[in-house]
């Protein structure tokens, strides 16, 4: 499927963090861009004050017209709407083109060198942290976060195409989409287990994310994991780690050591120590 050719996106879910954050990259693009959520957010009151239209009714009739022309419009559905949702169903069966969220993703990062960061928990940060990275050394990239960055005040961050951050969420094993570059696993705890049954499970979808790299691709991993990768930590024997870590005036101080060399006297303001792992 060809985005570019596409003038209109309508979203069933579009106040999810990882919806909004789709539903303002499209209209940035300068798509048509609307949708259905169940409530009244924040999130959903700043894509209307993007000019975006979103109702809180499961009626067809709110729908405008202008998504109404199957050969123009991509529809985007989050697995949280049930299936049996009138609007899902009205475009169901009139043959539209109907995606998941992680399905889109998966697309618009494609063709950019994509950074993508998974973990049940830890992942926000992560891509969080990496955004404002890029974006402070001047990096032509697209973020798609799952939470609000305080440095973008928003899930989005649009500096150009050429790199791509996403949040790689293993929810509904969307994380599966995804063909990334560089890829990060931050943990992998027992979570979702409504979905995975099992915690063997979860871990074995892990294990199909990593092989979902580009050929030459790499896999970062935190130390420990049950992952073949690049790994990190504190004050252990990972490939990438931190050591001599101290406190001084509310900073961490610290060695980073890689494979290569040291780099000594790094300072880091995020509270918390799971922060320096991030």
């Amino acid at each position: 499927m060809n985005l570019k050719t596409i003038n209109n996106v309508y979203f069933i879910g579009i106040g999810g963090i990882g919806m909004s954050a789709l539903a303002r990259y499209f209209k940035f693009l300068g798509k048509n861009v609307a949708g259905y959520d169940k409530t009244e957010t924040p999130l959903t009151e700043a894509l209307t004050e993007l000019d975006i239209d979103v109702h809180h009714e499961d009626s067809v009739e709110r729908v405008s017209e202008i998504f109404r022309d199957a050969s123009n419009t991509l529809i985007v559905y989050t697995p949280a709407v049930p299936l049996s949702h009138s609007e899902y169903q009205y475009f169901l069966n009139r043959n539209f083109e109907i995606k998941k969220r992680s399905e889109v993703l998966g697309l618009i990062t494609r063709n950019t060198f994509c950074f993508a960061v998974a973990g049940t928990h830890g992942k926000t940060t992560t891509s969080s942290i990496l955004a404002h990275l890029l974006k402070e050394t001047g990096t032509s990239f697209t973020a798609f976060l799952g939470g609000i960055s305080e440095d973008f005040n928003s899930n989005f961050a649009f500096e150009g195409t050429d790199y791509s951050v996403v949040e790689a969420d293993e929810f509904d094993r969307s994380f599966l989409r995804l063909s990334p570059d560089v890829a990060c696993v931050t943990s992998m705890d027992a979570d979702h287990l409504d979905i995975y049954g099992n915690e063997e499970e979860l871990k074995k979808s892990f294990g199909e994310f990593a092989n979902k790299l580009k050929p030459g691709g790499k896999l970062f991993v935190k130390n420990g994991l049950p992952l073949k990768g690049i790994t990190y930590g504190i004050d252990d024997d990972a490939d990438f780690r931190i050591r001599n870590l101290k406190i001084e005036q509310a900073t961490y101080i610290f060695d980073l050591v890689t494979p290569e060399t040291k780099l000594s006297g790094v300072k880091f303001k995020i509270p918390g120590r799971h922060n320096l792992l991030n």
